[in-house]
């Protein structure tokens, strides 16, 4: 749907309780229907950027396999555009030149593929985005790669229960990521941030960013008060919306550019790493306070991922020296109102200053940071995407290679974690584990 070029400004009209004053340069709405894994709504809100249209029903629970066309043969690697967890790290979503596929973790199989350049449309099958929303039907995709199936200004919201679009946000600029919550759907351009309303597709907030072409942006997934990260407008710049108490606080994390950032699910936590790529921060999201520093490593690196344990004891990192990281944190969040108390710190996980901290005003910084308890080592410039298992002490690992790792790491004695699982996730889905 095209958006009006002169369109009036009308605000949007979000609740007045979760939300700050929305942007005043929206255009003015349009009719639809309602978008709503939860309860269903009757329109929607264009942005300035935007505009919206059609919407799916209530979603249901998207359980085993959906039996959806198989591609005629199974991509490689080199036909793989996008990889990306759920919110639970459960599940993996990959987006290929000819569609997407979703699998679950542990134990690993493929639960359903669709096969889009196969569907009988007209363009190819390529998928540069793919989201889920935990693990029901709805997910949102953008088209990518050099024959996208879908234009890669639109997000599209498809449910896999009729294997069909039932709705759209289309954009004036290419889409760089999509985050989604049950609540929000939230679409990230090269210098902007909207947020709409997942029930009825009304826009709430807008957000100017620094360019940020990788589509940089973390929301929290706990019932309640939401909290979105995003970069910031200066170099080196986080930016935290917390949208129930009604505050944007900005950290400047760090000298030279943000290039990779995780929110823990409760919005409390903020991990950051620049492009320089040695060290990570973890932050208070709440007081933008800096809390713990560790490092990967003494020379420069590219870092794909950061991932914070759901007990919030662990912090694992991906990057291209292909080695998985995973740091103890050291850290008391506090507690705030209507927060429920953090897991003790499990007992046999040493708790060990930094070594040298006698001398920590002579040696350089180097001799005193925090090293990696634990590491799993891959093929260097791979590009990898991790988080933690379901299964306590374990680690998944996800590669543009089409490679899945699940390992497990000993907390007491550290070092190199035992791989558990290994498979091809690319291979047809008779050859993966049912």
């Amino acid at each position: 749907m095209a958006t009006p070029p002169d369109a009036a400004p009308a605000p949007p009209n979000p609740s007045p309780a979760d939300h700050p004053p929305p942007a005043t340069d929206a255009e003015q709405p349009l009719p639809t229907t309602s978008i709503d894994p939860t309860p269903s709504g009757d329109e929607e809100r264009d942005a300035d950027d935007s505009s919206s249209s059609s919407a799916p029903p209530a979603a249901a629970a998207a359980g085993g396999g959906g039996g959806g066309e198989r591609a005629p043969q199974p991509p490689a690697a080199k036909d793989l555009l996008h990889i990306s967890f759920n919110q639970d790290y459960g599940c993996f979503a990959a987006g290929t030149k000819s569609g997407f596929r979703i699998y679950n973790c542990d134990p690993f199989r493929e639960i359903f593929r669709r096969d889009l350049a196969a569907a009988g449309e007209s363009g190819g099958g390529g998928i540069g985005v793919v989201e889920m929303l935990f693990r029901c039907n709805i997910l949102a995709l953008v088209g990518g790669g050099d024959s996208p199936h879908y234009p890669p200004n639109k997000v599209m919201i498809w449910d896999d229960h009729q294997s069909r679009c039932i709705g759209e946000l289309s954009f004036r600029s290419p889409v760089r990521g999509v985050r989604l919550r049950r609540d929000r759907i939230i679409v990230v351009l090269e210098n902007k941030i909207f947020v709409y309303n997942f029930a009825d597709l009304k826009l709430v907030h807008q957000i100017e960013t620094a360019p940020n072409p990788k589509g940089l942006c973390a929301v929290s997934q706990q019932p309640g008060s939401i909290v979105l990260v995003c970069p910031g407008a200066q170099k080196g710049q986080v930016r935290v919306e917390h949208y129930g108490a009604r505050k944007t606080k900005f950290i400047n994390a760090h000298t030279s550019r943000v290039a990779c950032f995780a929110l823990s699910q409760d919005g409390r936590l903020i991990a950051t790493a620049s492009t320089k790529g040695t060290l990570v921060r973890i932050y208070n999201a709440a007081e933008g306070n800096l809390l713990q520093e560790v490092r990967r490593g003494a020379d420069r690196a590219e870092i794909y991922s950061l991932a914070f344990s759901n007990n919030l004891q662990y912090l694992a990192v991906s990057s291209d020296k292909g080695t998985i990281h995973v740091f103890n944190l050291k850290i008391n969040v506090g507690l705030t109102t209507n927060d429920k108390p953090l897991p003790a710190p499990d007992p046999d996980v040493p708790h060990i200053s930094p070594s040298l901290s006698f001398i920590k005003g002579v040696l350089p910084k180097y001799f005193h940071s925090e090293w990696s308890v634990a590491q799993f080592r891959l093929h260097e410039g791979e590009q990898y995407i991790v988080a933690f298992g379901h299964e306590k002490n374990t680690v998944a690992v996800v590669g543009m290679d089409g490679s899945f790792y699940r390992c497990q790491f000993d907390p007491v004695n550290g070092g190199e974690m035992l791989q558990l699982e290994c498979y091809n996730f690319l291979k047809p889905s008779s050859d993966q584990p049912q």
